[in-house]
């Protein structure tokens, strides 16, 4: 339910506005005569946008445009006027508020404001959470038949609203996976909230997820809209679900199947159409043999299950990851692109990548483009310990995995032999498939279709 704060001195033009807006948008709405008043709403309610009036005694719309920022409060202001004088208007977009409009506007017109600054505050929220997310190490670059095997679940999942839950070691890009997940399901304009659950304080678990009143603990100054809340019309990322409470696993449970969550120190129930996607590199059904996470959560959590292959399941990609994080990698620091040859990524296949996976390469990579100043890396360039780190053979390293088909294993051994191949031929087909051993460049070109293999993966 939005909820809009009308802020004006003149009781009977803000008592019109709150009404108007309820009739025409369904609105929820609170008045308040005084900044100072707007501002303690402000502190209290989970305001969803605000109409401020810039004349007024006292503390002015000025006043409380430099008092929202100076507070951090993330709420879009629409300041009105009806003095006609828009130079104040403009300055009071230059202290944060997102537009004006003049107090005989029509309220359909008001209304439409209203709904484009939500928007607009979700959006921005929305491409934040996306820079922070993303970053450049993206788990979906590839063509190994483990990665085509998860882009097809990912594809057959998204749009079923029930939940899923993502199985992975650290640093494959569990979240990254959940965004995937958000982008092609039903509500990708909705927004997408990523939590923690292990990086939780264990006695602010429940405020975070469920929301709080003001004053119901100690530093609860203001009451806030929880994670589920936030989340409502889009995705609720729950990473490391592993690590919850037991307690706050209890309440979990009751709001996944009764869609509704009641804020700490409250006692109203608050509707919530969320999709939970939760992730963990535990395994679950080991922590409820052990007591540490409730059976009944992970069944209800369980229901559609994908597994985010380790990096050593798809050594093949290796190649087409290091590109896409070079040119990241060069252009986030402002410096010319780099390009790594067969060598530097032939080292990169040998290695295990057993430690952190994608973010592991994501760093190696960062490490070479920082190391030299040359355009062409070689093998010299590569991290010693990954250099010459004598792993485990390919058999070891695929049995002692998740279990996976004679088959997925021998295609994807052969995806390695051919990219690692191409790499060293400059992507020559002839040359490739004479190095081979094959009988000509069609026999080379026909095992890449089968494969996948193309040099823009």
């Amino acid at each position: 339910m939005t909820l809009v704060l009308i802020v004006d001195d003149v009781a009977a033009m803000a008592e019109q506005y709150a009404y108007d807006l309820k009739r025409l948008r369904g609105y929820e709405t609170l008045v308040a005569g005084s900044g100072r008043s707007a501002l303690d709403t402000l502190a209290a309610e989970p305001v969803d946008c605000v109409i401020l009036d810039l004349e007024m005694p006292g503390m002015d719309g000025f006043e409380v445009l430099r008092s929202v920022e100076r507070l951090g409060l993330r709420v879009p202001v629409i300041v009105y006027t009806g003095t006609g004088n828009y130079d104040r208007c403009a300055q009071a977009i230059r202290l944060g508020a997102v537009s004006f409009i003049d107090k005989a506007e029509p309220m359909e017109r008001v209304g439409q404001e209203i709904e484009n600054a939500i928007e607009r505050r979700r959006l921005v929220d929305q491409v934040v959470s996306l820079r922070r997310g993303f970053g450049v190490d993206s788990p979906l670059v590839g063509a190994s038949p483990a990665l085509v095997k998860l882009q097809q679940s990912i594809a057959r999942i998204a749009p079923i609203p029930s939940p899923v839950l993502i199985l992975g070691e650290s640093g494959t890009g569990k979240e990254l996976v959940a965004r995937e997940l958000h982008r092609l399901g039903a509500a990708p304009k909705g927004p997408f909230i990523a939590v923690n659950s292990a990086a939780l304080p264990h006695d602010l678990v429940e405020s975070e997820l469920f929301g709080h009143e003001r004053g119901a603990f100690t530093g609860a100054a203001a009451t806030r809209k929880g994670a589920f809340e936030a989340a409502s019309g889009g995705t609720l990322f729950l990473d490391e679900i592993g690590d919850l409470p037991l307690a706050a696993q209890a309440k979990l449970l009751r709001v996944l199947e009764e869609r509704h969550v009641t804020r700490v120190g409250g006692t109203k129930t608050i509707a919530v159409d969320t999709r939970v996607v939760a992730a963990t590199h535990r395994d679950l059904e080991k922590e409820v043999a052990e007591g540490r996470f409730r059976e009944d959560l992970f069944f209800r959590l369980n229901v559609h299950p994908l597994r985010v292959p380790p990096l050593r399941e798809r050594l093949s990609d290796v190649p087409a990851l290091v590109e896409h994080l070079l040119a990241a990698t060069c252009s986030r620091f402002g410096i010319k692109p780099k390009k790594a040859g067969a060598e530097v990524l032939e080292a990169l296949m040998a290695y295990d990548w057993h430690r952190n996976n994608v973010r592991e390469l994501r760093n190696v990579v960062e490490r070479m483009v920082i190391a030299t100043d040359r355009e062409d890396l070689t093998r010299d360039d590569v991290p010693a310990e990954i250099r010459d780190h004598k792993g485990r053979s390919a058999v070891t390293r695929s049995t002692s995995a998740s279990p996976r088909s004679f088959e997925e294993q021998k295609v994807e051994a052969e995806r390695q032999i051919i990219v690692a191949a191409l790499e060293r031929n400059d992507w020559h087909i002839t040359h490739t498939a004479k190095e081979l051993g094959l009988s000509d460049h069609a026999s080379l070109l026909k095992v890449m279709r089968r494969l996948g293999v193309q040099r823009d993966t």
